[in-house]
């Protein structure tokens, strides 16, 4: 899945839990790609932290939330 891909699935969700928070809605993303794109977004994560090992649906979550972050820009 592209970075590009991610966005329109976080926005999608987002506008479906309109209540949620960030984290929130990211979680949920992570629930709906399945087990493997979990896996996938949370070796990223691991790769772009440097580390080997971490637990796999909060690495997933984080790098969702990198990845929106990121596309959104810097903070005004």
């Amino acid at each position: 899945m592209t970075d590009e891909e991610l966005i329109v699935e976080f926005a999608l969700t987002r506008l479906d839990n309109p209540d949620l928070d960030l984290e929130e809605v990211a979680a949920l993303v992570v629930r709906r790609v399945g087990a493997d794109r979990m896996v996938e977004f949370a070796s990223r994560n691991l790769a772009a932290r440097g580390e080997l090992r971490g637990a796999v649906f909060p690495a997933a979550v984080e790098h969702v939330l990198r990845v929106v972050l990121t596309m959104r820009g810097p903070a005004d």
